[in-house]
């Protein structure tokens, strides 16, 4: 099998032209993430098609097209207009109830949505038929400012080279605020802690997310 992409806790192999095999390095939760996708897509939100599930293993739709921080880095000039895309992704996921088997996170009082809790522009496939959201493994149910929160804080922490990339992050996360009507600033400093926990964090993203933990800052 062809290696296309290695993310953090899984790596994806290409089986053919029309499915991918996403495989979890350290197992993962393949049968819950599985069953939320194909929730989601019985409610017309944008993700992956799900054709087979093991303890391990997706075998999922391959998806044709640049992932949003690929496009980012390609036309930088897009960065509002996307950040606003990622905006309306989060508005859209939000609409939508959590089914009552979905693990709470973050959690509301009475009225729970579904939340992705890693929507960057890493995880957002530009593709022929629009913005499809990947990769559903820390997705959860509880507040939407949560959701809005933790996108925050991981594209303002994330430890990027280059004045220029820094000052992108700054336009794409005030493009996201536009997209949104969701105000995360309630749960940012919970989100900082909670997300100080990943075992992946860089040392520079650790420190500024300490930082933003105490002061409850902004994300940008």
């Amino acid at each position: 099998m062809e290696l296309i992409a290695r993310g953090r806790d899984a790596d994806v192999y290409a089986l053919d032209e029309s499915r991918v095999l996403r495989r979890y390095r350290r197992g993962g939760p393949t049968g819950l993430e599985s069953r939320l996708m194909t929730h989601l897509a019985a409610c017309g939100y944008p993700v992956p098609r799900v054709y087979e599930v093991t303890g391990t293993d997706m075998v999922l739709e391959r998806l044709a097209g640049p992932t949003m921080m690929d496009a980012l880095a390609r036309r930088p000039w897009q960065v509002g207009s996307l950040g606003r895309e990622l905006g309306r992704l989060h508005e859209r996921l939000h609409a939508l109830p959590a089914p009552e088997w979905l693990p709470k996170r973050f959690g509301t009082v009475g009225d729970d949505r579904v939340l992705h809790l890693d929507l960057h522009p890493g995880n957002v496939m530009l593709t022929g038929r629009g913005p499809v959201v990947i990769d559903w493994c820390n997705a959860g149910a509880g507040d939407p400012a949560a959701d809005v929160a933790m996108t925050m804080v991981t594209v303002g922490g994330a430890d990027v080279p280059g004045l220029a990339a820094r000052l992108g992050r700054g336009l794409l996360l005030r493009g996201l605020r536009g997209g949104c009507r969701t105000d995360p600033a309630a749960r940012l400093r919970e989100v900082a802690e909670a997300k100080l926990g990943d075992p992946n964090l860089t040392p520079t993203e650790a420190a500024w997310l300490r930082r933003h933990a105490a002061g409850g800052g902004e994300g940008a």
